[in-house]
């Protein structure tokens, strides 16, 4: 099998980079101008955004996985892959809900349990390697620009914020240093739990579209 670089990874992501680029920007000026939910959200953590980059794997999970599968990157067993990747999810969800036990009554713990999500975001590499690859590099190239513009949210209106989920902080954090405050929301869970999640929500939906459009053309009748 040819190695994943034959596909170009970097201009493989271009686009979904760039379009992801457009979404954060329209999420920023949404939240600034106090656009109304369910589209935007400016509350801490900002869930359930419709504008938003988290769902967005669930498109170009698919996108990636064809464009492999074309290059003859596709791996041996999608069910192995598919399997790998939901498996993936049940470690995320785990890691999730210890790292919410450990904010309560042990902080520090929260870090390594990061980490640990982090790792566990690699699991679905084991079933198609090409394909973490290239979302692991798209997730990488997604998030960076969020914790640039999370720095200058924090950073806004003489360090008060610019209130909106880039730089609202729950309550127990809401004390911190700039520097503690940065690394805690922003460094952090932008580096570990959406990289993970990007790879992880990316495969699932890309190994399933893979499979669903094989088994389609091996059960179609033979031209007569």
């Amino acid at each position: 099998m040819a190695d994943a670089k034959t596909v170009h990874v970097t201009r493989l992501i271009a686009i979904p980079t760039v379009i992801t680029l457009a979404v954060t920007i329209l999420r920023v000026v949404g939240e600034l101008k106090h656009w109304p939910a369910p589209w935007f959200n400016s509350a801490a953590g900002g869930g359930g955004a419709i504008v938003g980059i988290s769902w967005l794997p669930i498109i170009f999970g698919p996108y990636f996985a064809l464009k492999l599968a074309a290059a003859g990157e596709a791996p041996a067993s999608l069910g192995k892959a598919i399997g790998y990747a939901f498996l993936g999810l049940v470690g995320f969800g785990i890691a999730g809900w210890l790292i919410q036990l450990a904010f309560r009554h042990i902080p520090a713990l929260a870090l390594g349990l990061f980490l640990v999500m982090l790792a566990v975001g690699f699991v679905p590499v084991a079933g198609w390697s090409a394909l973490g690859k290239v979302l692991l590099a798209y997730a990488l190239a997604a998030r960076i620009p969020v914790l640039i513009v999370m720095y200058f949210a924090m950073r806004g209106n003489g360090g008060a914020g610019w209130g909106t989920h880039y730089d609202v902080a729950p309550p127990q954090l809401s004390t911190l240093s700039f520097a503690m405050k940065y690394f805690s929301l922003a460094i952090v869970p932008q580096l570990t739990m959406w990289i993970a999640w990007t790879v992880i929500l990316g495969t699932i939906f890309g190994a399933i579209v893979v499979a669903i459009l094989r088994r389609g053309k091996q059960t179609a009748p033979a031209a007569g």
